[in-house]
């Protein structure tokens, strides 16, 4: 985690982040930004290709982690959104959401996006939280 004046920037290793220059999560004052998370394993490699609900619970997994480095709360998430390659697979990115925000629904959006980074991604998913009172 990188301090510059009152933002806070975690990085995941992921190899994206420097050839892009993206950080994986930046807590700005009260709010927190998600950058869009992939649903990839420690090593890099997609995670469970062709795995609708399992590769949008990787993305929340990886979500939570960036956002407990910055010491905050899934809970804290106001706004999810979701870009999927296949729409007809709603039902099973919507269950891993519900079952990871049921006790705490924020707002969100699912999009089908035409394609993501590597043709074996599913989803990819942005969310922002905002820890003020």
């Amino acid at each position: 985690m990188k301090n510059i004046s009152r933002f806070k920037r975690v990085y995941s290793g992921a190899p994206w982040e420097g050839k892009v220059g993206y950080c994986r999560a930046l807590k700005a004052g009260d709010h927190v930004y998600v950058t869009g998370t992939a649903p990839i394993n420690n090593d890099g490699s997609v995670f469970k290709p062709g795995k609708a609900y399992d590769q949008a619970k990787r993305c929340f997994e990886i979500i939570e982690k960036s956002l407990s480095d910055l010491n905050v709360p899934l809970s804290k998430i106001v706004r999810t959104r979701m870009f999927v390659t296949k729409i007809s697979k709603w039902k099973e990115f919507g269950q891993a959401h519900r079952d990871f925000f049921q006790n705490h629904p924020p707002t969100t959006t699912m999009v089908e996006v035409r394609a993501l980074i590597n043709p074996q991604m599913m989803i990819e998913v942005e969310a922002d939280a905002y820890i003020g009172d």
